[in-house]
Order: C-alpha cells, then sequence, then structure tokens
C-alpha cells in the first residue's frame, strides 16, 4: 500500500481549530513505546512524552514549557548518544527518534516515519480522533480516507454526515454511497434534507431510494407521473437530476 507524505498527515491539522495536541502526543507515545526494546530509553522517551503532554495539555504555563523543552533536549541528546556509541548494536532508536518528532511539533513527519512501523489505519483513528469535531461521523471519516480520499475530503463529507446523523437509515445508506464516491456536497445535502424530513412511509422511502440512486426507468415514470398530476415544474426538476424534487415524487407517484 502506498505511503502517505508527511504533508497529507499535517493536512489533518488544518481540518479543526480545536485539534488536541496533546491527545496525540499521547496516541504516538502508546502506539510506539510498546516496540521500543530497551528499557531505560523506552522509560526516557515516556518521561519525555508525559512532561510534553503535560505542557501541551496547559500551553500557557511557562514552567511546564521549559519543563518540556528540556526534556525533548535530554531525549534528543540521548539518541544521538546511542547513534554515537552503538555502530553494530541491536539497539534501534528508530521508534523513539518518531516519538521525539512528535514531541518536537512535527507531527506529520512522525507520522510518515510511523506508518511502516505501525501502519497507517491507527495513525488514522487517532488523527481522525484528535479532531475534537462535535457531530462527527469517525467511522465514516475513517472509511473515506481508507478509500483514498484526501484528510480535508473525508473529514467534511464526516462533517456533513455527522449534522444528520438522526436521518432515517435508508437516507444515510445513500448519503454514505455518495460520500464514498465522493460527491457529496453542501447543495446535496440540502436536498436530501428535504427527503428527511418528509416522513415518507416504507413504500414511497423505497421509491425516493430507487429516484435518489439515478433509476433512469423510474425517473422517466415518476416525471410523467408528476406532470399528469399538475406538477410540471416538479417533473421538469426531477428529469434535470434536481434532487429536491424526489421527495415530492415519492409521494405523489406512490399515492
Amino acid at each position: 500500500m502506498e505511503r502517505h507524505l508527511a504533508s497529507w498527515w499535517a493536512g489533518f491539522l488544518a481540518e479543526s481549530d480545536r485539534f488536541d495536541r496533546a491527545y496525540l502526543v499521547e496516541g504516538f507515545g502508546e502506539l510506539l513505546l510498546p516496540q521500543i526494546k530497551a528499557p531505560l530509553l523506552r522509560r526516557e522517551v515516556q518521561n519525555a512524552a508525559d512532561t510534553v503532554v503535560r505542557y501541551l495539555e496547559r500551553p500557557a504555563n511557562e514552567e511546564r514549557r521549559e519543563y518540556a523543552r528540556e526534556a525533548i533536549d535530554r531525549l534528543a541528546d540521548t539518541l544521538a548518544r546511542i547513534e554515537d556509541r552503538s555502530t553494530g548494536s541491536a539497539i534501534s532508536t528508530e521508534e523513539a527518534a518518531v516519538v521525539l518528532s512528535a514531541l518536537r511539533g512535527d507531527y506529520g513527519e512522525a507520522a510518515a516515519a510511523a506508518e511502516p512501523l505501525i501502519g497507517a489505519a491507527k495513525l488514522q483513528r487517532l488523527f481522525v480522533t484528535a479532531l475534537r469535531r462535535e457531530r462527527f461521523d469517525i467511522p465514516l471519516t475513517l472509511r473515506l480516507l481508507q478509500g483514498g480520499q484526501t484528510p480535508a475530503e473525508a473529514v467534511r463529507s464526516g462533517n456533513l454526515i455527522g449534522r444528520y446523523s438522526w436521518w432515517p437509515a435508508w437516507l444515510l445508506r445513500i448519503v454514505t454511497e455518495r460520500a464514498l464516491a465522493g460527491t457529496l456536497d453542501e447543495e446535496t445535502i440540502a436536498a436530501l434534507d428535504k427527503c428527511a424530513y418528509a416522513e415518507l412511509s416504507p413504500i414511497q422511502a423505497n421509491l425516493a431510494r430507487k429516484l435518489l440512486n439515478g433509476d433512469d426507468r423510474l425517473i422517466r415514470t415518476a416525471a410523467e407521473r408528476l406532470a399528469g398530476l399538475g406538477e410540471p415544474d416538479a417533473a421538469t426538476r426531477l428529469r434535470d437530476g434536481d434532487l429536491t424534487a424526489v421527495a415530492l415524487a415519492a409521494r405523489l407517484v406512490s399515492a
């Protein structure tokens, strides 16, 4: 599977003004610490991560800022000494170096380096959760990311659908399919919202689902029925692909 660049991972930070850096740093530590075999190095990485997390939880605290800076410098010096003295040694600093990048705030670089070590899925869940967005569909966002969408695309769809989690299941399936296909936008959501408010019966909902999925034969039949029922404008809109006419068509055609 193709690896993601540091710039791809860094894209998550632009998708939320509440991005939880403390949670992200803590997550890097939890994912990578078990892979650090040297006990003393693992302990120092843990201590550094804990110190930086405490600072990120209260970034205005100057004392915590200074402790975090010292912990980062100390870990960097330790890794440099190991590299200088362990030529041919079994001691690996790869995982610790990734955590150090995260502690320094280089989240994109840290994720790009961590991906071959722990996989993209765990990192994607970590970054998406750290967004701390309200009314947000995390499972769908993860599916979109795994399907190849960028952070901006996936987060936008996850945010759109998360606002409408009360929609009926049949409509959520349709909107999810559109999100996976990359065809979901605010205009589409607004049109589909009319179907959600229409209080359709099961038969009408099934008809609306087929119309929304682009059943050409059914669209022609429904448009003819609308025109015959005195709704020529709605019939024209339905033929032209206007989703706002679907709820009306489902109600009238199935009556």
